[in-house]
């Protein structure tokens, strides 16, 4: 059908948002919070099951800005407000509320099923519209006005809507990306994640429930573990490893994941206790990357732009963080003014994507784990770093986010030769 015979056949609407996740539900908010029609589709039925359950600080100031903190902050999720490191004997925590960029100092560790239902349904209250079990089957973005062509699952019937802007918050969905052929492969290498829910029973004396924990396997630096406590006794866990840890190892998930726990005595000893209840799962190849982050009548929010490993929780606060730049740049875009979305919107959410990326290198290149477990650490330099651990990572005053790659190399050489250079380690580590 010809582009203009669907125009004129096509519900007409100002924005579409593909996605009624954390980035969809914030930035249609904020934009009908400006007085915009907005509507979102979403594949799914809310609620349903979502990985990356760890929030950081950074995460609510946007929760805060789409009008939703009062909601999340009644939803009785588990208080977070930092994060654990543990290898072997050694053991690091930071907490977020002593950090050095301006910022809250707390989060929540959340079902994510439960999380994203309380923002989406808070964007309803809003006056959002939200269509559930809705998917995009096609689009065009050929003439003046996007448009999409959209099946409802429930019947398999198919509609168009017509639009002035569309923001896709897809997230692994990435709708975008694949029917615009926008993906590239990601330049990290291919790993996989293995985790459960379980009724955790943890009763180790120094744990502590108000932090996420990261677990280091002893053989392999470059396998880790999160475990995420929830409120009302249960937890997250799972491990992150290359494909090349899972050969030898069983087929079954659940057997899978309880043998790398087994053979890492510090988490084994702290889920001796634990009821394993639930069905592990699987997620791989979850890293990603696109040609562009935006074009002629479209921006990418979030993973369905660009993710990049779960090791420091940074998904869900780029996801909201690109749908408060997008949205504010939509606004002004549907309001008469000019808008420049490379300098306003790529370049900008690019360089705190950068400056993860160098830590999640570091991470799995062992740069960063020196740093992390250095005991005479400078409380300031720690301080830099927790900001960014807490997702502060546009912050240019922040040394170690204008320039993470270089300070982290140096940090990284002089905390790792320190215990037998007296004058290094006074100079930049103790």
């Amino acid at each position: 059908m010809k582009s203009a015979e669907l125009q004129q056949q096509a519900e007409q609407r100002q924005v579409v948002v593909i996605g009624a996740g954390p980035s969809g539900a914030i930035a249609s908010a904020l934009l009908k919070r400006q007085g915009h029609d907005v509507l979102v589709l979403e594949r799914q039925l809310f609620p349903r099951f979502s990985i990356g359950e760890s929030l950081l600080p950074h995460c609510l100031d946007f929760v805060e800005e789409a009008g939703m903190l009062e909601a999340v902050e009644a939803a009785g999720f588990q208080l977070k407000y930092g994060a654990a490191f543990a290898c072997g004997e050694a053991y690091s925590d930071f907490d977020f509320r002593d950090k050095f960029s301006p910022g809250r100092g707390t989060a929540y560790q959340v079902l994510r099923g439960d999380f994203d239902k309380v923002l989406a349904d808070d964007a309803e209250r809003q006056g959002v519209e939200i269509r559930y079990q809705q998917e995009i089957v096609a689009v065009d973005f050929s003439g003046l006005r996007p448009i999409l062509s959209v099946r409802r699952l429930v019947d398999g019937t198919e509609y168009q809507v017509e639009c002035a802007f569309v923001l896709d918050g897809s997230g692994y969905g990435r709708v975008l990306p694949r029917l615009l052929d926008l993906d590239l492969p990601s330049a990290f290498p291919i790993r996989q994640a293995v985790f459960t829910h379980i009724e955790d029973r943890i009763v180790a004396p120094g744990f502590d429930r108000e932090k996420i924990l990261v677990s280091i396997h002893p053989e392999h630096s470059d396998v880790w573990f999160w475990l995420i406590p929830f409120s009302g006794g249960r937890c997250s866990v799972g491990v992150v490893a290359a494909a090349e840890h899972y050969q030898g190892r069983p087929v079954d998930l659940d057997a899978c994941l309880r043998e790398f726990i087994g053979q890492t005595p510090q988490l084994a000893g702290l889920l001796e206790h634990a009821v394993w209840d639930t069905p592990a799962r699987s997620l791989g190849g979850y890293s990603a990357n696109v040609k562009a982050l935006y074009g002629p009548g479209f921006a990418l929010l979030g993973n369905a732009a660009e993710f990049l490993d779960p090791v420091f929780s940074s998904g869900v606060t780029i996801a909201m963080r690109s749908a408060s730049m997008a949205a504010g740049l939509l606004h002004r875009q549907l309001s008469g003014e000019p808008v420049d979305w490379d300098s306003e919107f790529a370049v900008p959410l690019k360089r705190g994507v950068d400056c993860f990326r160098a830590y999640v290198e570091g991470w799995y290149d062992g740069s960063f784990q020196p740093v992390i477990f250095f005991a005479k650490a400078n409380p300031n330099i720690r301080r830099m770093i927790c900001s960014i651990l807490a997702g502060y990572a546009w912050d240019l005053n922040n040394p170690y986010v204008a320039e993470p790659q270089r300070r982290l190399a140096v940090l990284s050489e002089l905390c790792a030769t320190a215990p037998t250079n007296a004058q290094a380690s006074a100079k930049e580590c103790s």
